[in-house]
């Protein structure tokens, strides 16, 4: 009679399978924070009630993320970016670069339909999180990214000879505030009509840098 040998070990799981559930986690802390600061407030966004809504254990909250302050700001980061992908995702970046932009601030007046909670979160975020000196946390350096892309459009139109000559840094940090500038308005008057505010914006800008 044949004796069973030992049963063969399991083989271990590709090191990408592990990153790719650190991956599933991280971002699913995330998205219950974005929730839970949206729906309670900066200040009651406690780590305990984040791992509940993640359902996770609040360790492994502050094992990815270290203490609140860390989990705060990377949320605020990945919300930005997230935005930032959105309305980049609507766009036919092939089209005349004044289309683009008109498109483009109106993609972005829908955000406070599309991504309330994103956009309410990173409120809480940006008015809450400080450093040790008292200031914010986060500032226009953390636009870097979307004004580079900016910059990017601008020049292809000045090139193109749809957009005159202009200092295109300068005019992407105008640009971003003129539309950071509506979310708020459009967050403060609920009953504006965001459509009719983008297609006023849209005009300004496009009229006052595209070649007459």
């Amino acid at each position: 009679m044949n004796t069973p040998g030992p049963e063969p070990r399991p083989e271990p799981r590709p090191r990408t399978r592990q990153r790719l559930g650190e991956e599933v986690r991280r971002a699913q802390i995330i998205r219950a924070t974005i929730t839970v600061v949206a729906e309670l407030g900066y200040e009651r966004a406690s780590l305990a009630r984040i791992a509940e809504r993640a359902e996770v254990s609040k360790g492994l909250v502050s094992h990815y993320f270290t203490d609140k302050d860390r989990l705060m700001e990377t949320v605020a980061r990945a919300t930005l970016a997230t935005m930032r992908q959105t309305v980049a995702d609507s766009l036919v970046l092939t089209d005349p670069v004044p289309e683009v932009i008109r498109a483009a601030i109106h993609r972005a007046a829908r955000l406070g339909t599309t991504h309330q909670a994103e956009l309410t979160a990173m409120r809480q975020i940006g008015t809450n999180l400080r450093k040790a000196d008292g200031t914010p946390r986060l500032d226009l350096t953390d636009y870097e990214q979307t004004y580079q892309g900016q910059e990017a459009l601008f020049r292809r139109g000045q090139e193109e000879g749809t957009l005159r000559d202009f200092d295109t840094r300068v005019m992407a940090v105008t640009y971003q505030g003129a539309v950071d500038t509506m979310l708020t308005y459009l967050h403060s008057h609920p009953e504006a009509d965001a459509d009719r505010y983008a297609d006023a914006l849209a005009d300004l800008v496009v009229t006052a840098i595209s070649v007459p």
